[in-house]
C-alpha cells in the first residue's frame, strides 16, 4: 500500500513538473533550477512521511532550537 501511495506522489510531481515546465522561460535557469530542486526536496519528504509517519514535524525542531534561547531570556 505505502508503494501505491509513493507512485502517486511520484505521478502527481511528475505531472505538476510537464505542466510547469515548459512555461518557465529558457533564459530563467536558475529558476528551472530551484524548480528541480524544490521538486526532488518535496517527493524526498513525502517519501519520507509515507514510510516514516511518526517523524516529528518542523514545529517540534523550531521549538528544540528556541527553547534555551527562551529560557535565557526569561526574567528572573
Amino acid at each position: 500500500m505505502k508503494w501505491g501511495l509513493l507512485s502517486g506522489v511520484i505521478a502527481i510531481v511528475a505531472l505538476i513538473f510537464v505542466y510547469e515546465w515548459p512555461r518557465i522561460s529558457r533564459d530563467l535557469q536558475k529558476e528551472k533550477a530551484a524548480f528541480i530542486v524544490f521538486s526532488v526536496i518535496a517527493c524526498l519528504l513525502a517519501a519520507l512521511l509515507i514510510f516514516f509517519p511518526d517523524l516529528p514535524g518542523p514545529t517540534l525542531w523550531v521549538e528544540a532550537v528556541y527553547k534555551p534561547l527562551g529560557k535565557l531570556l526569561e526574567h528572573p
